[in-house]
């Protein structure tokens, strides 16, 4: 949550106040962060931390290559495609409750914690799955990937229920 709202922010300066800066400083700040958690992972860890600060990693490398992707595309709105392409967490107030958002879609979030276990590395085609997903559970549908054998369908929709913190 607190990664969609600072990229809400950034976006929503650009568009403001045209401070093209904004979302380069947070490049630099998830940088930092990624810094710091490789750092840990070379100390002396339990194999429970090791798992979860690599876990962190996945995720942190992830939201690094979205910022850069949105710099690279001159994403300068909260409203831009390249921004609402992706899978974020929200807090909305009205309802008290965490939602999560991707395109037009709007879930409340489950709550389920599936344990600390690893996370799928996310690439362009794992967030072209989750949007084609989300849109049809929105629309009450189902979705069933298809393609060869050992190319990641299952563990795609796993993750993605995970996100959802959903089973």
């Amino acid at each position: 949550m607190q990664w969609t709202q600072d990229c809400t922010k950034a976006l929503s300066m650009i568009k403001d106040r045209g401070d093209k800066k904004s979302l380069k400083s947070m490049k630099k700040k998830q940088i930092s962060m990624l810094t710091k958690f490789s750092d840990a992972i070379r100390g002396n860890l339990t194999p429970i931390q090791r798992a979860k600060i690599v876990a962190l990693v996945t995720i942190e490398v992830h939201a690094r290559d979205v910022i850069d992707k949105l710099i690279k595309s001159n994403c300068n709105d909260v409203m831009g495609f390249e921004w609402l392409m992706q899978l974020r967490f929200y807090w909305e107030k009205e309802i008290d409750d965490c939602t999560v958002q991707q395109t037009n879609t709007q879930f409340r979030y489950g709550y389920e914690y599936l344990g600390n276990s690893g996370r799928l590395v996310i690439t362009p085609l794992t967030d072209r799955c989750y949007m084609t997903l989300t849109t049809a559970l929105h629309l009450h549908r189902g979705g069933s990937p298809k393609g060869p054998a050992g190319t990641g369908k299952t563990e795609t929709v796993k993750d993605l229920v995970k996100l959802s913190g959903t089973t």
